[in-house]
């Protein structure tokens, strides 16, 4: 006896139910109307209360009710195949309403279509109007014809499986993607230049908040749009450096945010594909912090060797003028001390208010700085 619940669930695995015919199948049919010579070839599939036509050659009808049909009597997996002769003679079909009334059912032959775990899908039949006897060598014929099926059917469900999976993994990865505060990227260009982002997450929405994600697909070049109009030119000439060479992309540009300019970076690994394309795969970043800390340290940089130049030099020619000296006077040495004392007081006070010079540096660094390139107001 069939475990219904456990054949009704692996039917449902298959998803085959109401679907649309496919050619590979409707094949096996024809070739099975071809080589018996009857009108009716069928592929059938029972589900709980009817019997569905997945492919049906030689009938205007798409599925009969369950208790009528022949194929359910194969569902029990005890029986190799099914062979009605003559339905009007045999009991157990002779009042069927398929074999009384149309399509008015004579001769029926099916091969159960069994799943790798044994349970019985549904049947590869075929039917004629009048009664027929099948050879031994017909009936191999129908049984290769129904594992011929079920290859398919199982190809069919493997591809759908993994197909399924990447569903599910693409929408992991997004989830992924779109966590990440930074712009994820899959940017094509074409042989012509014509640009377009066949992916992008959500993290762009962070960084570009005055542009939605539909804006991004639609139109990528809103983004040269965004880019400070002093870098506008180097980014445009790095980006045809990386598709014409296949280089890696980098590029750091200033771009607009609200009422000011922020750093920010591309980076992509670019790829040639079989029309002359180009695809990079990679990311946008927000340097700004990174860049400000570098301009900082350089003002540093330049403040120490300009402005503790002075007192520095003169704490040297100080301290030359003591070596020279060779009977030093105890008034001259008083005097020495304290023109020490006085740049060494300078330094001090230097010192203790550097840090809060470059804050006040810092503060101003994004809009009146550009990093060694002229201002982008």
């Amino acid at each position: 006896m069939e475990s219904k619940n456990n054949r009704l669930e692996e039917l449902i695995s298959y998803q085959i139910l109401d679907t649309k015919p496919e050619m590979e199948l409707d094949i096996l049919s024809e070739m099975a109307s071809l080589i018996f010579d009857v009108p009716v070839a069928l592929i059938t599939f029972i589900d709980e209360d009817r019997q569905w036509f997945k492919v049906n050659k030689g009938l205007d009808i798409t599925e009969t009710k369950r208790e009528d049909s022949f194929c359910r009597h194969l569902l029990s997996g005890t029986l190799e195949n099914l062979i009605v002769e003559d339905a009007l003679k045999d009991p157990l079909f002779s009042k069927n309403p398929s074999v009384i009334n149309n399509p008015k059912i004579r001769f029926y032959a099916g091969v159960p279509l069994t799943t790798p775990s044994g349970n019985v899908l549904g049947s590869f039949c075929i039917i004629d109007h009048k009664p027929r006897q099948l050879t031994p060598d017909q009936i191999k014929v129908l049984h290769i014809l129904a594992k011929k099926t079920m290859v398919c059917l199982n190809s069919r469900k493997l591809l759908l499986e993994q197909k399924d999976e990447m569903k599910t993994l693409a929408a992991r990865l997004k989830k992924l993607t779109d966590s990440v505060p930074d712009g994820i990227f899959q940017l094509k260009m074409t042989a012509e230049g014509a640009l377009k982002f066949e992916f992008i997450s959500e993290g762009m929405i962070e960084l570009h908040p005055s542009v939605t994600m539909q804006q991004w697909l639609d139109r990528p070049e809103i983004g040269f749009t965004l880019i400070c109009p002093e870098d506008l030119n180097d980014f445009k000439a790095k980006l045809m450096e990386s598709f014409t060479n296949l280089s890696f992309l980098n590029i750091e540009y200033r771009v607009k945010h609200d009422t000011e300019y922020r750093w920010h970076s591309m980076k992509g690994n670019p790829e040639r594909m079989p029309d002359g394309s180009v695809v990079w795969y990679g990311s946008f970043h927000n340097i700004n912090d990174r860049v400000e800390y570098e301009i900082a340290m350089d003002q540093i940089v330049f403040d120490i060797s300009h402005v503790l130049r002075r007192p520095v030099t003169t704490l040297m020619a100080l301290n030359n003028m003591i070596e020279n000296e060779k009977n030093i006077s105890h008034e001259s040495l008083v005097e020495y001390v304290t023109y020490i004392k006085k740049v060494s007081e300078e330094m001090e006070i230097f010192t203790k208010n550097l840090s809060e010079i470059y804050q006040r540096k810092k503060e101003l660094i994004t809009t009146k700085s550009g990093k060694g390139k002229p201002n982008c107001q």
